[in-house]
This record gives C-alpha cells, sequence and structure tokens, in this order.
C-alpha cells in the first residue's frame, strides 16, 4: 500500500513539472500552469482508484469498444472528404463524429464486458440449445445450510452462482469477534466447500461486482437480472423487493412450508404439551418439523403427551400453525373411528422436537 501511496505522488508531482515547464496556459503565470497540472493528475488517480474495483472483463470490454469507435469515427471522417472543410457546421459534425462513437464504444463495451469471459466466449461458437439456468445463492441460504440437503437429492438444476461479494461478506462473518457469528460465517464456508464436491451440480463463482450499489442484496437483484436467473434464499424481505423488481426468487422456507404433511380438521394425533399458551387453559406443543399447535383444555396437562384432535389450520407466510382441543382417552375413539385410527397412529409425535425448547423461550 506504501508504494502505491509513493508512485501517485510521485506521478501527481510529475504532471505538475510538466505542466510547469510546458505551460498550457501561456499568458497565465507559474501557480495556474502547476495547479492546472496537479488537479489534473489528481483527477487520473482518482480515475485509477475507481478502475480498480472495476471487473477486468469490464475494462477490457471498454477498451476494445473504445478502439472500434474511434476507427469507425476515422472512417466516417475520411469518407466526408468532400464536404467543405471551411464551412463551421462541417466541422462540427467532424469533432461530433469523433466524441460520440468513441464514447459510445467506451459505454457499451464497459457494459457488455462479460461477454469477454471464457465461458461467455465458447457459448457464442456452441450450437443453440438450452439456456444455462443460474440460480444465484445469498448469504442467509448459504449459512442455513439445507440448501446442500436439497443439492443432494437432484432437484436443482442448472448452475448455482456464488457472487464474490457474498463470500466477501462470509468472510467478514466468519472473523467476527462475536462467536455466535463466527460460527455462524465458519459453517457457511463449510457447506459451500460441500456443495462444490457434490458430484452433478455445477457450482461458479462470480466475479462480477456493482461497484456504485452498496446494499449486497440490490447487487444480488441486479446479477440476477444480468445473468436472467433466480436468487435462492430464505431472506423475507429480499424474497419481496426481488419480485417488486421482477426477479425470480426460489424461497427455501416456503419449499419446506409445501413439504409439511397435511393436516385436516378432525384428524387425531399425539402431542407433547410443552408450555402454556396465550389465552385461558390453552397448552402449546411442537411438531417435528417445528409446527406449533395449539390445544385448548391442555393448560394443566404441560409435560404430557395427550390425544388432540384437529380443529382448525391457520397457514401464514411465516409457517403453519395447527389449532386443536384435547379429549380424553374414553371419548378418542367416539371422535375418530374406523380408517381414521391409521392416521393417528401415523401422526403419533410423543418426542419433544429438537428445537422445541428453544422456540418456546
Amino acid at each position: 500500500m506504501a508504494w502505491f501511496i509513493l508512485a501517485r505522488a510521485v506521478f501527481v508531482a510529475a504532471v505538475g513539472y510538466s505542466a510547469f515547464q510546458a505551460h498550457p496556459f501561456s499568458e497565465g503565470g507559474l501557480v495556474p500552469n502547476v495547479l492546472f497540472g496537479v488537479v489534473l493528475a489528481v483527477l487520473i488517480v482518482l480515475l485509477e482508484m475507481r478502475l480498480r474495483t472495476a471487473p477486468v472483463t469490464h475494462v477490457l470490454g471498454a477498451l476494445l469498444g473504445g478502439a472500434i469507435g474511434l476507427g469507425a469515427a476515422k472512417v466516417l471522417g475520411d469518407a466526408l472528404y468532400w464536404a467543405n472543410l471551411g464551412d463551421d457546421r462541417v466541422v462540427f459534425l467532424h469533432s461530433l463524429i469523433l466524441l460520440a462513437l468513441p464514447y459510445l464504444g467506451l459505454v457499451m463495451g464497459a457494459r457488455k464486458g462479460e461477454w469477454l469471459e471464457p465461458s461467455n466466449l465458447i457459448s457464442l461458437f456452441r450450437s443453440a440449445g438450452p439456456r444455462r439456468r443460474y440460480k444465484v445463492l445469498d448469504t442467509s441460504v448459504i449459512i442455513d445450510g439445507r440448501i446442500a440437503d436439497i443439492c443432494e437429492t437432484g432437484f436443482v438444476d442448472g448452475t448455482l452462482v456464488i457472487p464474490q461479494f457474498v463470500l466477501k461478506e462470509l468472510q467478514l462473518v466468519a472473523d467476527s469477534s462475536d462467536s455466535m457469528k463466527r460460527n455462524r460465517g465458519r459453517r457457511g464456508l463449510d457447506i459451500l466447500q460441500k456443495i462444490q464436491k457434490m458430484a452433478g451440480v455445477d457450482v461458479t463463482v462470480s466475479d462480477v461486482d456493482f461497484p456504485d450499489i452498496r446494499e449486497v442484496d440490490l447487487k444480488l437483484i441486479e446479477l440476477a437480472r444480468t445473468l436472467q436467473g433466480k436468487i435462492v434464499t430464505n431472506d423475507f424481505n429480499l424474497n419481496k423487493v426481488a419480485q417488486l423488481r421482477g426477479v425470480e426468487v426460489l424461497n427455501i422456507n416456503e419449499l419446506a412450508n409445501a413439504l409439511k404433511p397435511v393436516v385436516l380438521p378432525g384428524e387425531l394425533m399425539k402431542v407433547f404439551i410443552l408450555k402454556e399458551g396465550k389465552e385461558y387453559n390453552q397448552g402449546v406443543a411442537y411438531l417435528d418439523d417445528g409446527t406449533m399447535v395449539v390445544v385448548d383444555n391442555a393448560r394443566k396437562l404441560i409435560g404430557k403427551t395427550i390425544d388432540v384432535v384437529v380443529t382448525s389450520v391457520l397457514q401464514t407466510t411465516a409457517g403453519k400453525m395447527i389449532f386443536g382441543r384435547f379429549i380424553d382417552a374414553s371419548t378418542a375413539g367416539q371422535v375418530v373411528a374406523g380408517p381414521s385410527n391409521a392416521t393417528a397412529d401415523s401422526r403419533v409425535r410423543p418426542q419433544i422436537p429438537p428445537g422445541a425448547a428453544a422456540a418456546g423461550k
């Protein structure tokens, strides 16, 4: 870092000295000429600092586009040899062509720089086939870890894209002084390593960045829009913002809720009453998948496994809630009879789920 600062200082001094020797303002004195050179050098240094954060492919694209625009301007200028160069309008037209075409080439080349990546260049010469489907992973879904289990089942197709700015965010979390955050960050890095080692799962790390955007969530949305892919997340807010911006989202929490077993009113189940509910004479239990079961007439049965008949099911964006009421063992056969007994046996859950104690605090 020190030699960078020294090189910039020498460059600024050299440009200032050149302005002092050349006198770009012939009518000005020493101070205006040197000041002009120093300001020009500082602007060049600021441009260099900005280019350091730009992807290499975008820089190459800008240079290539600028060169093509300059060549096109030269060809058009030579094609106007028959025009009267003494006319001010012709001179202005020549100047406009010389400035506009290189500028357009520079801007368009920088915006389409990702096409200079080897994978995109190869795809230009391949025969037309099915387009690659990209799934962009965000930080929350990587730390969550369930994406690795889904990849193992083979339900995820296409290419999993891990942005470089997401890796940087994971590294910052893994290096945190907070032990909780540090463990979460390291878990996320372990999950990524596990996914990369899976056979049949295509994983790529994208260097595409958006320096003008500071928020990681907005960068994810722009990257998914650029790749015409989908964002994989379990962040509720990112899900809503992405949908508002027209980007498709695969939400792991919504998938988990969809895979939960269907419970219908009138079914019988066994649950373990863990704590009391908010309303009078209510008890609260949890299924193995974490679904909350609110049971009427069960406040005095905390710590016991009881028979419950389902009265209603409430589906919310946060998950599913089941409402039921306690029934005596003597009347259990009257509530659910015949084939429903098999359903009751299949839903016996006498044990306390691992996360129930933490959820009940």
